[in-house]
């Protein structure tokens, strides 16, 4: 059976893959972009769509510039930062990182798609490949390589921009019970930083509850990462109304951190989910680097993990 197909849209070249029971689409010029991610039984589309055509980004432009659709790779940060390490101390890195913003090299082999890039203002190069464990469960290998003679210290997360509707539950392991600060629009949440009860961070605001999505009139954005490393690296979203849900998979001593970015209208009035395994904490590599909260590559060294995206 013939798992990926190769095709044109809006001018791009696009990859799509699908085991009849799981289709994605790729654009390997946007960043790597992935536009869909669709459950075929159901018809449901997982991912925010774009609002119109597709458009590329210049290389370190601001995130916020993006539509707010889609799934992008973050890479080596999150937040603009410099380097703060020898021997790229001072090395300005870009908003959400420098691979979301310039074109992957792709090729097909056999059932797998091999995807890479190479890094502009650091020298790494960051792989990933797409393949199906199961018929509804993609599976994404990655791998970054440290050509210097020279320790690479990055953050990797994941961040893809779920379509939701009020009342979706997301399920995360029992054990984690504090989350922490990075961003809540008019500081609802806080300030970045501050450590919070999850799911029910404030006694004072009973209604606020994160582990339940709100409705688009919320008019509330927020994003945290729960508080220290992961006992299990599992995440599901779930649709009770529909008896459907996400789940992803990944390893916890690789991927030991999990962040959210919960968008109910309070930033650029979009809305939408992102469930983020990330291999550093609190979006900004220089402080993810200061507080030992960061992936190291060594020198000549190459860095891995997976991630799994299953239907349930």
């Amino acid at each position: 059976m013939l798992i990926w197909s190769q095709g044109k849209l809006d001018g791009y070249e696009v990859w799509t893959g699908s085991t009849g029971v799981m289709e994605l689409v790729m654009v390997p010029e946007l960043g790597s972009r992935v536009i869909s991610l669709r459950n075929c039984r159901t018809g449901r589309e997982w991912l925010t769509q774009p609002a119109g055509k597709l458009e590329a980004n210049e290389y370190a432009s601001s995130f916020g510039d993006r539509d707010g659709s889609g799934w992008d790779e973050m890479f080596p940060t999150i937040n603009t930062c410099r380097y703060p390490a020898f021997p790229w101390k001072g090395t300005e890195l870009p908003d959400h990182g420098e691979v979301w913003s310039i074109p992957w090299a792709v090729h097909c082999e056999q059932e797998q798609l091999h995807c890479s890039v190479q890094g502009i203002r650091m020298p790494y190069q960051l792989r990933k490949r797409y393949s199906f464990a199961r018929e509804d469960c993609l599976r994404i290998d990655y791998e970054v390589c440290n050509p210097s003679q020279f320790p690479f210290s990055f953050l990797w997360a994941a961040h893809p921009l779920f379509q939701i509707e009020e009342g979706m539950e997301m399920m995360v392991p029992e054990e984690l019970t504090e989350m922490i600060v990075s961003y809540s629009a008019q500081g609802r949440l806080g300030i970045t930083g501050d450590v919070l009860k999850w799911p029910q961070p404030l006694e004072e605001r009973v209604d606020i509850r994160l582990d339940r999505t709100c409705s688009r009139h919320e008019q509330s954005a927020e994003k945290y990462y729960f508080a220290g490393e992961l006992p299990e690296g599992k995440v599901s979203l779930y649709d009770p109304r529909t008896e459907e849900g996400i789940r992803l998979m990944f390893p916890p001593e690789k991927v030991p951190y999990l962040s959210v970015w919960a968008n109910y209208g309070g930033y650029q009035g979009q809305y939408h989910l992102a469930i983020e395994p990330a291999t550093g904490l609190l979006d900004d590599l220089s402080y993810a680097m200061g507080h030992q909260a960061a992936a190291e590559v060594p020198a000549g060294g190459t860095y891995t993990w997976y991630l799994e995206i299953c239907w349930i």
